[in-house]
């Protein structure tokens, strides 16, 4: 099968397409013909070096895909049949052909959802999901901050802020990002370039600040965000774009809040834990989490649903165009997801 591949860690130029072998599905796995993936910024991190995949996961880069169900492994529970339209959440893998997937990591693609909208679901919006419910705890009414807005986590969790009662706000680094994010939902959007984002909050909610921050920056927001953050606030780390490095008296500034530090990475609750008793629940967590997702939050993809949820592609590329995918990504050209469409 043809899948993305690089020999070498380094930029886009080091990607191209390679003949490697079709995985066959092992037990309680599905086989799936992908018909497209999309990319995370965990593909730009591991095509560099920085983000390894789980051990026991593909190094095939791809966290999510969509396509058929084409073969069952062993010791499936009955719950997929070939010829199924699914979607699936991914350790890697999901640029190629063919992608062997949990059972238990897969959703049904939504009535009348294209392959190319279905692929840009799993990974963003589980990853939307679980900060704001399984770590967040979000509330009815609670104001969240949603940094990199315009992103693919970015628009679903202004849209599930906005299922769950509550108040988006978001940040991002241009006016067509902005009234992206606003088109999407969110109650108000500041611009981190230009605007001191933490005095614009503040503004925003009358003083009270924001009870939830989603944040994938890291180390140059942290004095913004305790600025902002609410008593009692709950500040979710995802990611770390600019680093990781603190100077300051972040703890002092904290605890007068009485502030919390979450912090949240999907990917390396990986599948090695299915085979080892002691991290069991590790591997059912992605089945808990995709399973809440498929229950309460997957109906309203569908048409007629109010609201009805969707997700936001920017661009399309066919697999042997990836390293141009990379570098959309790298320059942060897209407003939503980059999608990859794999051969017919």
């Amino acid at each position: 099968m043809l899948a993305a591949y690089f020999d070498c860690p380094g930029g886009p130029e080091n990607l191209y397409v390679k003949e490697v072998m079709k995985p066959h599905p092992g037990e309680g796995e599905v086989l799936v013909k992908v018909s497209a993936s999309a990319l995370n910024r965990a593909d730009l991190l591991q095509r560099r070096g920085k983000y390894p995949p789980p051990k026991g996961a593909s190094d095939i880069l791809g966290l999510e895909a969509a396509g058929s169900v084409i073969g069952l492994g062993p010791g499936c529970k009955g719950w997929w049949k070939t010829g199924d339209a699914v979607m699936a959440l991914l350790s890697g893998g999901g640029q190629a052909e063919y992608v062997t997937v949990p059972e238990g990591h897969m959703m049904p693609v939504p009535n009348d959802m294209t392959f190319i909208q279905a692929a840009a679901i799993p990974e963003a919006w589980l990853t939307a999901f679980q900060l704001l419910h399984f770590v967040g705890k979000i509330q009815k009414g609670e104001r969240v901050l949603i940094h990199a807005g315009a992103s693919g986590v970015g628009i679903a969790s202004i849209q599930l802020v906005r299922l769950a009662k509550a108040i988006p706000i978001v940040t991002a680094g241009t006016q067509e990002k902005l009234k992206a994010t606003v088109n999407a939902g969110a109650a108000a959007a500041f611009n981190y370039k230009t605007e001191d984002f933490s005095e614009k909050v503040l503004a925003f909610t009358q003083g009270f600040g924001v009870d939830i921050i989603l944040d994938c920056v890291g180390g140059s927001y942290w004095e913004k965000n305790l600025k902002c953050l609410s008593t009692d606030g709950r500040w979710i780390i995802y990611g770390l774009l600019s680093g990781g490095e603190v100077h300051g008296d972040l703890l002092a500034r904290l605890l007068s809040k009485r502030g919390s530090i979450h912090t949240s990475l999907l990917r390396s609750r990986d599948k090695e834990a299915r085979n080892n008793l002691k991290n069991a629940f590790l591997f059912q967590y992605k089945e808990r989490l995709v399973k809440a997702f498929t229950d309460d939050v997957l109906p309203y993809f569908s048409k007629g649903a109010s609201p009805q949820l969707q997700p936001l592609v920017d661009s399309v590329y066919p697999l042997h165009e990836i390293a141009e995918a990379h570098r959309t990504m790298e320059e942060n050209k897209n407003i939503g997801k980059i999608v990859i469409k794999m051969p017919a």
